[in-house]
């Protein structure tokens, strides 16, 4: 399988608990941090806004241990199953999706 990566050579990334199936985050990996990944079993990204290499967790030793990655039927989609060593988001929640939109009322169009 060939993975489909955009005009910028990127793929996102949904990364979730595989023990409690939270979404922790969402980031883009290139061919080089998806390769970095399966070869140290832990997550590496590509970082946008300082264009390069992240390894999760590198500095702060929240790292997140890599037990599956999936793709979706399009192939442009990565679904990475890790164990965290301890907080996804920079601000030290557990997860980066913390947070509800306040007052949103959500509406289905038919």
């Amino acid at each position: 399988m060939e993975i489909k990566y955009d005009a910028n050579g990127l793929v996102p990334a949904i990364v979730q608990d595989v023990f409690t199936k939270d979404v922790l985050m969402v980031a883009w990996m290139n061919a080089e941090s998806l390769r970095l990944t399966l070869e140290m079993g832990e997550a590496v990204f590509w970082s946008r806004s300082r264009q390069e290499i992240w390894h999760k967790g590198a500095t702060s030793g929240n790292v997140q241990k890599v037990v599956e990655i999936k793709v979706d039927c399009d192939a442009d989609t990565l679904l990475v199953l890790v164990e965290p060593a301890g907080p996804a988001c920079h601000t030290g929640e557990r997860t980066c999706f913390f947070r509800s939109v306040e007052g949103s009322k959500l509406k289905v169009e038919s």
